[in-house]
């Protein structure tokens, strides 16, 4: 497997720290999270950005985030880390092209993770989170060694996924980017719980989910240089 150029770091500064909270407010307004079982972390020049643990979302301020190392221990200055800090820390550390790390409690994602299902391909818009599904990650307590160690190996190839008994995490390009999709990885588990109400939905196959993922590299609007060599 190629695996993609690491993207540069996010700058450590105060519209980034707010953008980071207004992620968090944005999903629990969008009935993505509840409460803060959810937390956000950014890649920057000097280690991680990370919302702090327990203190409720209208409440942060930019000076609130807290710092950690790309490796080993936080120091302990400058505030307590969200306690799912060790999982955030694995994902930046397997995966530098995608410098924002998103984890929330959805409450499809939530169902399909209670009931340890992954999401098949029953959509084409699979293809946004990197393969042919949405693996789901094996069970581990919070915050420990064994979840970020699961974590890291399920998303090593995939841009989300589920985490049983638990919740779901997307990776992404830009915090805009890990928010849609969040919200795409829950209409996803939506339409799969729901098709297999009334029977059984078809899956798409390996060749039409390709098909798919060559489709999205030409998707979206033409980056400013190339608008202006038409």
């Amino acid at each position: 497997m190629t695996r993609p150029q690491p993207a540069p770091p996010l700058p450590d500064t105060h519209a980034t720290r707010q953008a980071l909270i207004e992620a968090c407010l944005w999903m629990n307004a969008r009935h993505l999270n509840q409460g803060t079982s959810g937390n956000i972390s950014a890649r920057v020049a000097d280690g991680i950005l990370i919302t702090p643990s327990g203190v409720p979302y209208e409440a942060l301020t930019p000076d609130a985030m807290v710092t950690i190392p790309l490796e080993g221990l936080p120091d302990g200055t400058g505030g307590k880390p969200s306690s799912e800090w060790p999982f955030h820390q694995g994902l930046h550390r397997a995966r530098p092209d995608m410098p924002v790390v998103l984890h929330a409690h959805p409450p499809y994602c939530s169902v399909l993770a209670v009931q340890r299902r992954a999401i098949p391909a029953c959509h084409y818009m699979i293809a946004a989170f990197g393969g042919e599904d949405v693996p789901l990650a094996d069970y581990a307590l919070f915050g420990s060694p064994e979840l970020c160690a699961n974590m890291a190996e399920i998303m090593a190839d995939r841009h989300g996924c589920l985490m049983a008994n638990h919740g779901s995490t997307v990776l992404g390009e830009t915090i805009a980017k890990a928010c849609w999709r969040l919200e795409e990885l829950e209409v996803l588990a939506r339409t799969y719980l729901f098709s297999s109400i009334g029977g059984a939905p078809h899956i798409l196959s390996s060749g039409e989910i390709a098909e798919v993922m060559e489709a999205f590299q030409s998707y979206g609007p033409r980056p400013a240089a190339q608008e202006d060599q038409r």
